[in-house]
C-alpha cells in the first residue's frame, strides 16, 4: 500500500492518550526467554513438542488413552514449570509446594518484567496496578479436593495458594505493589484484556505503572490429548492458521507480563520504551451467533474499528494484523472475515498467528501475540506463520494477506510501523490493541554522543544474586550483551544495575571505563576470579552494607539489560492421577466385591447420572464421563445433587477419571457404604465461616 493510498494523519495526534510499553518478559514453549522466543519466530520454528510412549507413561498417561488411535502426543510445553524460587519471594518450603505453579511462573516474570524496564522489583514506581489472569490447572483442582492438604495447612489456605482469582493480589503482596490489583478471566482473550484494562487504567489514572498479562500453566507433565471429529484440537499436533487443511489447535502454555506507563511519564522518567499502545477496545457478541463457544463476526470487527477509532487512526493505516487464529475451520473463517471487513480500505496487510509456533495458551494467548508483534517492530521484521502450505482462498478477495516467510518490515514516510492484534475468547469477549513503534529515543541535551562506549571516568558495576552461580550467570550474560552493537553507554549500565536491581546477599562488582573493558572483567567474573581493580564502595557493596551511590551526573536513563537468571528446585505439582494401585484393573483382581449398580442405592445413582447426563438408558453407562458429553459444570451440579438427595459426598475427580460410568456408579456407591467422602469442600465453608 502507497503512503498516498493511507489518509494521513499526524503521527503524534492522538499520543498525550498513548501507553507506553516499558518492559516485558516471558516463557513460551521453545522459549525460556523473549530473546530465544524472538530467534524461534524469526526463524520460523513450530515449539510444538511431540512425546514418545515412554514420556508420556512416565508422566502419568494411562496405557489405555494411548491406545486410542485419536490419541495425539503433542504439546505446547514449559519445561521446569515446577521449580520456583521461594525463598525469594518470602514463600516458606510447605506453602511453596502448595503454591500453585501457575502462581509461581506469574510472580517469576513479573519480577523479570520490572527489571527489565529498568525498575527493582521491590521498589516499584508507587502506584503500580496488576492486572492478570490465568487458566484452570491439575494443581488447583487436586488441591481443592484432597482432604489431607486441607488438613495440614487449612483450607482457606489451599484455595489461596492455588485458586488463579488471587493471581494479581500474590503479586501485588510479595513485590509491594499499591495500586489496583484484579484478576482478569474472559478465557482465551484474557491477557489481552486485561491490557486493555491497565491502559484504561492508566489514562484515568488510577495507577500511574502497570503490570499486565497473564499466564496457563494447565498441568507441569507431558501430556497429549484426544481429537474429536468436530472438536477443537487439531488431528496431527499442528496448528495451521488461515490454511486450507486447517484442522484445529493444539493446547499450549505460557507466561507474558508487560511493564505500561503513560508514554509521557515514560519518556519524562527516561524508561526504555519498546513499543506504544496507541488504542484498545473490547466488545462482545452477545447472542449474535451460532452458539455460546462459537465467534461472531459483528463484534469482532466492531472491536477492531474501535479500537483503531481510540488511536485517532484509519484501520488502513495497519501493517500487519497478529490474529487470533487458532486454526480451526470455523474460527479462522469467520475472523478472516471481520478483519477483512474491518480493514476493508487497506491492501496487503500482513496477517499471521502465534499460534503455529506455540500452540494455543489460552489465558496467555493474548500476551503472547502482544510481544510477538512488539519484537518484529523493535527488529522491523515480520516473522512468518509456520506449517501453511494452501493459504485459505478467501484471503484472495481480502486486504489481508497471510505472512508464511520472514521478511523487512518496511519504513513509510508520514507514518510510523503499526499493527493490531486482535484476541478472543469462548464465551464472546473479542479485543484489539493498536500498537506502534516506539518513539527514537532522543539523546539528552547535550550529550551528542550518549550512546558512546566510554564513561568520563571509571565506574563500578554492581551485581547481586542469592548463589554464586546464578552471579556467575548474570555476569556472563551482561558481559555478552555489553559487547553486542548495540549496546546500551556504560553510563546508564551503571545507573540501572545500582538503581533498577534488588540488592541480594552474594554481591560482586567490577571497574571499568569502557564496555569492552566491562565486558572483559565481568566474563573474568563469570569465571570465579576476581577482579583485581577495586574501589572503596565496590568493596564496602561486596560485604554486604547498604551502599549510597554518587550521582552519576548529566541526564541517565533506564535500559534494557540481562533480568535475574532464576534457578529454583523443583516443587513438584500436585495431579488428579490415581496411585497405580487404584487402576481400574487392579480393583477388579481383588477379593472385595463391589456394591452392584442393580442395588435400590445402585439404581437411585444411576438414575441421577443418566439425568444429569441426558442419556437415553443405562445402556449409554458404557461410556466415560467425557464421552458421555459430561464437563466440569455437570460435575459439580451432579456432585451437588449427590450429596443433597442421597447423602454422598463425591470427590470430582472421580468424575474425571477414565473409567465408564457404570464402573462410576459402583464407585460412588462404595464411597456411601464405606463411608468415605471427599470433605474438601466441608473443610472449606468451615473456615470462611469462621473467618466471617
Amino acid at each position: 500500500m502507497t503512503t498516498e493510498e493511507v489518509p494521513m494523519q499526524d503521527p503524534a495526534q492522538g499520543l498525550e492518550s498513548a501507553v507506553a510499553v516499558v518492559g516485558m518478559s516471558g516463557r513460551f514453549p521453545g522459549a525460556r526467554d523473549l530473546e530465544s522466543y524472538w530467534a524461534n519466530l524469526r526463524d520460523g520454528v513450530c515449539s510444538l513438542a511431540t512425546f514418545t510412549e515412554k514420556e508420556l507413561l512416565a508422566d502419568g498417561t494411562d496405557a489405555a488413552e494411548l491406545d486410542n488411535p485419536a490419541y495425539v502426543c503433542a504439546q505446547g510445553r514449559i519445561p521446569d514449570a515446577d521449580r520456583f524460587e521461594a525463598d525469594l519471594f518470602g514463600f516458606t518450603r510447605a506453602e511453596a509446594a502448595a503454591l500453585d505453579p501457575q502462581h509461581r511462573v506469574l510472580l517469576e516474570t513479573a519480577w523479570s518484567a520490572l527489571e527489565d524496564a529498568g525498575y527493582a522489583p521491590l521498589d516499584a514506581p508507587s502506584r503500580t496496578g496488576v492486572y492478570v489472569g490465568g487458566s484452570p490447572t491439575e494443581h488447583a483442582l487436586a488441591a481443592g479436593t484432597d482432604p489431607a492438604l486441607a488438613a495440614s495447612i487449612g483450607a482457606l489456605q489451599v484455595r489461596i495458594l492455588t485458586d488463579r482469582e488471587f493471581l494479581a493480589p500474590w503479586i501485588s503482596y510479595r513485590l509491594g505493589l499499591e495500586g489496583p490489583s484484579m484478576t482478569v478471566q474472559t478465557a482465551c482473550s484474557t491477557s489481552l484484556t486485561a491490557v486493555h484494562l491497565a491502559v484504561q487504567a492508566l489514562l484515568l489514572g488510577e495507577c500511574d505503572t502497570a503490570l499486565a498479562g497473564g499466564v496457563a500453566i494447565g498441568s507441569v507433565r507431558r501430556q497429549g490429548y484426544v481429537h474429536y471429529q468436530g472438536g477443537i484440537f487439531s488431528p496431527d499436533g499442528r496448528c495451521r492458521p488461515f490454511d486450507e487443511k486447517a484442522a484445529g489447535t493444539v493446547p499450549g502454555s505460557g507466561v507474558g507480563v508487560l511493564v505500561l506507563r503513560r508514554l509521557e511519564d515514560a519518556l519524562a522518567d527516561g524508561d526504555p520504551v519498546r513499543a506504544v499502545i496507541r488504542g484498545t477496545a473490547v466488545t462482545n457478541d452477545g447472542s449474535g451467533k451460532v452458539g455460546f463457544t462459537a465467534p461472531g463476526v459483528d463484534q469482532q470487527s466492531a472491536a477492531i474499528t474501535e479500537a483503531w477509532a481510540a488511536a485517532g487512526l484509519e484501520p488502513s493505516a495497519a501493517q500487519y494484523v497478529e490474529a487470533h487464529g487458532t486454526g480451526t475451520e470455523l474460527g479462522d473463517r469467520i475472523e478472516l472475515e471481520a478483519a477483512s471487513a474491518a480493514f476493508a480500505g487497506g491492501d496487503g496487510i500482513g496477517l499471521g498467528s502465534v499460534k503455529s509456533n506455540i500452540g494455543h495458551a489460552d489465558a496467555a494467548a493474548g500476551a503472547a501475540a502482544l510481544i510477538k508483534t512488539i519484537l518484529m517492530l523493535e527488529h522491523a521484521t515480520l516473522a512468518p506463520t509456520v506449517d501453511v502450505t494452501s493459504p485459505l482462498a478467501a484471503l484472495q478477495e481480502s486486504p489481508l494477506r497471510l505472512v508464511t516467510e520472514a521478511e523487512e518490515w518496511p519504513s513509510r514516510a508520514g507514518l510510523p510501523r503499526l499493527a493490531g492484534v486482535t484476541s478472543v475468547g469462548i464465551g464472546g469477549t473479542n479485543v484489539h490493541v493498536v500498537v506502534q513503534e516506539a518513539p527514537e529515543r532522543p539523546s539528552p541535551a547535550g550529550t551528542a554522543t550518549h550512546s558512546a562506549a566510554d564513561a568520563a571516568h571509571p565506574l563500578v558495576l554492581p551485581l547481586s544474586a542469592r548463589t554464586e552461580p546464578q552471579l556467575a550467570a548474570l555476569a556472563d550474560r551482561l558481559a555478552r550483551r555489553l559487547r553486542e552493537a548495540d549496546a546500551p553507554s556504560l553510563t546508564d549500565v551503571a545507573h540501572t544495575l545500582r538503581t533498577g536491581r534488588v540488592r541480594l546477599p552474594v554481591r560482586a562488582y567490577v571497574v571499568a571505563g569502557t564496555r569492552e573493558e566491562a565486558a572483559d572483567r565481568l566474563t573474568t567474573t563469570a569465571g570465579g576470579r576476581r577482579d583485581t581493580t577495586t574501589d572503596p564502595l565496590g568493596e564496602a557493596w561486596v560485604m554486604g552494607e547498604e551502599v549510597t551511590w554518587p550521582a552519576l551526573g548529566g541526564d541517565v536513563r533506564r535500559v534494557q539489560l540481562p533480568t535475574y537468571p532464576f534457578a529454583g528446585e523443583s516443587y513438584g505439582a500436585l495431579t488428579l492421577l490415581r496411585p497405580a494401585a487404584q487402576e481400574p484393573h487392579e480393583e477388579a483382581a481383588t477379593d472385595v466385591a463391589a456394591p452392584a449398580p442393580e442395588t435400590e442405592l445402585g439404581h437411585k445413582v444411576s438414575e441421577l447420572v443418566i439425568e444429569a447426563l441426558d442419556l437415553n438408558s443405562a445402556a449409554d453407562l458404557a461410556q466415560t464421563y467425557f464421552e458421555a458429553g459430561g464437563d466440569s459444570l455437570t460435575a459439580v451440579h451432579l456432585a451437588g445433587r449427590l450429596r443433597d438427595e442421597l447423602g454422598i459426598d463425591v470427590p470430582i475427580q472421580l468424575f474425571l477419571e477414565p473409567i465408564t460410568l457404570k464402573d462410576m456408579t459402583t464407585s460412588i456407591c462404595e464411597i456411601k457404604q464405606n463411608g468415605a467422602a471427599d470433605d474438601a469442600l466441608d473443610a472449606l465453608l468451615s473456615e470462611f465461616e469462621a473467618e466471617s
